[in-house]
């Protein structure tokens, strides 16, 4: 069953159980998913992986405006984007512990050939895609260029 099966059928389980939190955030959800497949002039049909990279999207922006709110003194509202953060990553995959993704840094930057941070980008490329959804995007980054310092 694909992620977007699977938002689908718990959007109908949610609203048959009358729980409007969950119901919410999985219309926000499916509805983001389903307006990135409708963008641009012809719509396309989303790959797992598609669907996967915007539920990340959608954690990372809770996630910061949770930081926001705290910052800005709203404790209540901060919790909430985490608690919908948290909904949301439950559809994610596990992701890599820091072990792991300092393995997979040390072997793209062996089967790249990479010698300087000049060839941080062709690391991050190939490291981005052996990673997936699995890592972040920003704690790979700082592996890598820590690496090729």
């Amino acid at each position: 069953m694909s992620t977007l099966d699977q938002l689908t059928s718990d959007l109908t389980t949610a609203m048959k159980a009358r729980d409007t939190e969950r119901t919410g955030i999985l219309r926000q959800i499916i509805g983001a998913v389903r307006f990135e497949a409708k963008a641009g002039t012809v719509e396309k049909e989303l790959s797992e992986d598609d669907v996967l990279k915007i539920l990340a999207r959608e954690v990372k922006k809770r996630r910061d405006s949770a930081q926001i709110y705290t910052d800005a003194g709203a404790p209540e509202r901060a919790a909430t984007e985490t608690a919908e953060a948290d909904l949301i990553e439950t559809y994610l995959p596990a992701q890599l512990s820091d072990d792991e993704l300092q393995a997979l840094v040390t072997a793209v930057i062996a089967d790249v050939g990479a010698t300087s941070i000049r060839d941080m980008g062709a690391v991050m490329k190939e490291a981005g895609a052996r990673a997936g959804a699995s890592a972040d995007g920003k704690k790979l980054s700082t592996l890598v260029r820590a690496a090729l310092s």
